[in-house]
């Protein structure tokens, strides 16, 4: 087996990201050496490989159901919204540039190349890579510098299979017009469609997959039903609106943690191992009095530490911050939340900001330096039974306790520190560390005068069964063989193509990497005239409400 594959979406969210996780385990259940791609990804919540690059984290999910050790060249440009208008640029797993939403598209024809090579290195390395795009294919102001989407597909020469969230409405007026939208060499390699999030009865269904099939002589591929609860790490903060329904408890008692809401909040997905344990309430808030009245407050990561800062004030968050450590509640703060609570933070790099205090809860201060740290550090922490954790890092901001208790010991020293109930570290991912998380929440409990007990499935055994099930949804919902096919031997041949006759839409003609325009008779059988291609406006490539977090 030996070939590629671009999955994209009517939209962003459309289920892209589960779809390429699905098709992944599948493969590599088949015996297939499968990576996952993304050339570009905007995402605050990330994560760092091994050799100390970031990507997102929906990359590393991925590399997860691969069954493979995730690496840079699977996710080559990271872009991460830092404030309103500018955005860090990460290439190949490090800092690359800081760039506003203009600037950006001038930097695309650079980055092409370096995204084709990181996926040929792949592809000289792996049977088959399956690619994700990013938003939607069809965003035409966007198309001419394009490299996630069909850009990436034209100049690696993919085959794409497009997405549909058929719960959402719209269904087959998001595929055909987003086939329609595209010029006639993009068209030629839209090879099939996939209708996800389907409940209801096929029969129903089936003859608008028959009649979208005959207007566009495009097979459906396959009809994921829906599965609530079913995905992988989210890197949209429009996750954090989702449901979080909390297990039973084993004890008499439920343990409520309320997180900040923060305006750029990242790596939440730290507290999806709190939400594995039965019994355990994490809210997402920006209520001064939910933060208050939790059992445990969260002041999470951020990629703009000292704005949000001024949020949480301006909000009345950091007062309910300090009066939970008045009272002694347990309080967690954590990377950019872990800066937060400290005495005060220089920043010279994200907000220019000279110096700024803190919420004066910890005793230590931050400077932030040019460099960024990525790395993925181990310990043990003394304060919870020398419960052995391991985590990550990826902050500008070098944080420096003062005559306090460190959270963790590690072989180059300690790291983090305690005073009272607060606790911060510059660590992400502690709490998947199953002792030390049980061991957290047991104190948390314990100050609360709680009855709460942990369960016993590790965190990694839930995410493993999740995959596992991303691999059922694909195999017993897709047409296997005829997916192998587009895969192994790349787009049909004689795809027609679809137009837009009735509304006088043109395709863009781009066959030699170029736009132009091209003329179809009109309703009236003359040859209209030329409709001059539509300019690019130069602008990150997103599709849908992204609202950004980041990493402090």
């Amino acid at each position: 087996m030996n070939g590629a594959l671009l999955v994209a979406g009517t939209h962003s969210d459309a289920g892209k990201s589960v779809v390429v996780a699905g098709i992944c385990r599948w493969l590599a259940r088949e015996g297939a050496l499968v990576a996952p791609f993304k050339a570009q990804n905007m995402a605050l919540n990330s994560y760092v490989t091994r050799e100390g690059a970031e990507i997102g984290r929906a990359q590393a999910a991925q590399a997860a159901a691969a069954q493979v050790e995730p690496e840079a060249a699977m996710n080559p440009v990271l872009l991460k919204p830092s404030a309103e208008r500018t955005t860090q640029v990460v290439v190949r797993g490090k800092p690359w540039a800081t760039a506003s939403a203009k600037s950006y598209g001038g930097m695309k024809r650079e980055l092409l190349p370096i995204v084709l090579e990181s996926l040929e290195d792949l592809r000289s390395r792996f049977d088959v890579v399956v690619c994700e795009g990013a938003g939607s294919p069809a965003e035409i102001n966007l198309r001419e510098n394009d490299l996630a989407n069909m850009g990436l597909a034209r100049a690696a020469n993919l085959p794409v299979v497009l997405v549909g969230d058929i719960d959402r409405g719209g269904l087959f007026a998001s595929l055909y017009g987003t086939l329609a939208l595209l010029s006639a060499g993009d068209q030629a390699l839209l090879s099939g469609f996939l209708v996800n999030k389907f409940r209801g009865d096929p029969a129903v269904l089936a003859p608008g997959l028959e009649r979208m099939t005959a207007l566009t002589g495009r097979p459906f591929l396959g009809t994921l039903p829906f599965v609530r609860g079913l995905g992988i790490d989210g890197e949209d903060s429009l996750a954090l609106d989702a449901p979080r329904p909390a297990k039973p408890p084993l004890g008499r008692d439920v343990l409520r943690v309320a997180v900040a809401r923060l305006g750029r909040i990242s790596n939440f997905t730290d507290f999806d191992a709190l939400a594995h344990e039965p019994g355990v309430s994490v809210r997402f808030t920006e209520s001064p009095e939910e933060l208050l009245d939790a059992d445990l407050a969260v002041l999470p990561g951020t990629k703009a530490t000292v704005e949000d800062l001024r949020l949480l004030r301006s909000r009345g968050l950091g007062a309910a911050i300090q009066a939970r450590a008045r009272r002694g509640l347990p309080t967690l703060g954590i990377c950019g939340g872990y800066q937060m609570l400290g005495e005060r933070i220089l920043d010279g790099v994200e907000s220019g900001t000279p110096e700024i205090p803190g919420l004066g809860l910890l005793p230590a201060e931050t400077a932030f330096e040019g460099e960024k740290v990525l790395a993925r550090p181990e310990g043990s922490a003394p304060g919870f039974g020398n419960a052995p954790v391991c985590g990550y890092e990826i902050h500008h901001g070098r944080t420096r306790p003062r005559d306090a208790s460190p959270l963790f010991v590690t072989e180059t020293g300690p790291e983090g520190c305690r005073a009272g109930a607060v606790i911060g570290t510059s660590w992400h991912g502690v709490l998947e560390s199953d002792a030390f998380r049980r061991a957290f929440l047991g104190w948390v409990a314990a100050e609360r005068n709680l009855d709460w007990r942990p369960g016993e499935e590790t965190f990694a055994a839930a995410r493993e069964a999740q995959l596992e099930r991303l691999g059922d949804l694909v195999a017993e919902n897709v047409d296997r063989e005829a997916l192998l096919r587009i895969v192994e031997n790349g787009a049909p041949a004689g795809l027609p193509v679809v137009g837009l006759k009735a509304t006088g839409f043109r395709h863009e003609e781009d066959g030699d990497g170029t736009t132009g325009a091209r003329t179809e008779p009109g309703s009236n059988g003359e040859a209209p005239t030329p409709v001059p291609a539509l300019a690019a406006t130069p602008t990150v490539e997103t599709n849908g409400p992204k609202n950004p977090k980041a990493d402090a």
